[in-house]
């Protein structure tokens, strides 16, 4: 790769290398999910077409002031745009690396399968409540947050938009979330489910 005066940059490491090719490929992405066209993004960093198209390209590495400008255009931190952009997630997580979390004062015990990653736009948890468990949210953390819940064992109880629904071992709710939701096992057993969050 080569830095934007056309002089050879120093070498980078593979794993380096691969993260700059990253960081092409989302400023492209970022540009065509605002409907941008090239010369569009360049009016409103003041950078050139071919300076922008070559970037894209992966062809050049952004200097942090263009990258600074981009991040403007894009209203991210340069934080958010490197997160976006980090190592692959791996694609197999072991059943021994799965986070556990209990509350043990709700009875709600939460493994997350699929861990979220900036690169990825779903997520897996397992989900188990004891009997009598009954846990209310004021809200989603993203309003529109996809939901699709699979009960593996048990019977479980979702109110989501006002709509109360019973969701026997085998069924599959699904729904996005813009305001409380409540999760409740009215059986005499656990209940034991598979929630996917996809992000809105």
């Amino acid at each position: 790769m080569r830095d934007t005066d056309g002089d050879a940059a120093p070498p980078n490491s593979a794993a380096a290398a691969q993260v700059e090719a990253r960081l092409a490929g989302r400023l492209a992405e970022l540009r065509l999910e605002r409907g941008w066209s090239l010369d569009e993004l360049g009016r409103r960093t003041e950078v050139s077409r071919s300076t922008l198209s070559r970037l894209e390209r992966g062809e050049i590495s952004p200097t942090a002031a263009l990258l600074g400008r981009l991040c403007t255009a894009y209203e991210r931190t340069m934080s958010q745009l490197l997160a976006e952009v980090e190592s692959e997630p791996p694609q197999l997580v072991r059943a021994d690396r799965q986070e556990v979390w209990q509350d043990r004062a709700s009875g709600f015990t939460r493994r997350s399968v699929s861990p979220p990653h900036p690169s990825l736009r779903g997520e897996v948890v397992e989900g188990t409540l004891r009997p009598g468990a009954d846990i209310a949210y004021d809200g989603p953390s993203l309003p529109g947050l996809e939901h699709h819940i699979w009960v593996l064992d048990g019977v479980l109880e979702v109110t989501s938009g006002g709509r109360a629904h019973e969701v026997g071992a085998g069924d599959c709710l699904r729904y996005r979330s813009w305001d409380r939701t409540r999760f409740r096992n009215p059986g005499f057993e656990p209940v034991r489910y598979a929630l996917l969050i996809v992000l809105p």
